[in-house]
């Protein structure tokens, strides 16, 4: 029996430990706002000194601006992560505003640090997200101005606005770094370039097809 109870504990410990690091830890004080200029390397941001803080290093200032849809897109994401906003550091969340021309789109993309919920401030929104395998299935729905819907992290997910007039959102992120993956400029775009003909096997259609997909990322 004592050694079944000492297998159970070391299950216990192996697990609370695999939940530690599976998200952004808890913080041991007060707040550690980043330092920019700091030149040690560790997983998130180090400190400033405490007795060095503003109230500026929690503050941000224009999530009220429009922002510039002036791309094939349509689309501007003015992100307040960490990098926008020190005091964020070790807090475990960010926020972002998203403008949309009319028919302006939100690619495919995932935050592998960060589950998502947006709020419609303007317009109306077509959003979505994919389940992963073995279902792949699509969870879809139009929002309107005032709805609120979540995107778990991980997932590929989209937005596009589906009016004709502009959109906006202002959504929170559960990671103060949440990342982006953006699926087309991953696959076609990255650096240095996945092979054509693995691409080409890989989609089931033409190394032309592949590299005209490429010359546009």
């Amino acid at each position: 029996m004592a050694k079944q109870i000492g297998h159970l504990l070391t299950l216990l410990a192996l697990a609370f430990c695999c939940l530690a690091f599976a998200f952004e830890p808890k913080p041991l004080q007060d707040f550690c706002v980043s330092d920019p200029n700091s030149s040690v390397f560790i997983n998130g941001m180090a400190c400033k000194n405490p007795m060095q803080i503003q109230a500026n290093d929690f503050y941000f200032r224009g999530l009220h601006l429009k922002g510039n849809t002036s791309n094939p897109f349509g689309l501007m994401v003015q992100p307040v992560t960490v990098a926008q906003l020190p005091g964020l550091n070790t807090l475990g969340i960010s926020m972002i505003r998203i403008d949309y021309a009319p028919w302006g789109i939100n690619p495919p993309h995932t935050h592998p640090r960060a589950t998502e919920i947006i709020t419609v401030i303007e317009g109306t929104l077509q959003v979505g997200f994919i389940t992963s395998y073995p279902e792949y299935r699509l969870i879809t729905k139009v929002l309107y101005q005032g709805d609120v819907f979540v995107f778990p992290v991980g997932l590929v997910h989209f937005q596009q606005n589906v009016a004709n007039k502009s959109a906006v959102v202002i959504g929170a992120l559960s990671s103060q770094n949440p990342g982006a993956i953006m699926v087309g400029n991953a696959v076609f775009g990255s650096k240095p370039t996945i092979s054509s003909e693995i691409l080409a096997k890989a989609f089931q259609v033409d190394k032309k097809v592949v590299d005209l997909l490429k010359a546009k990322f």
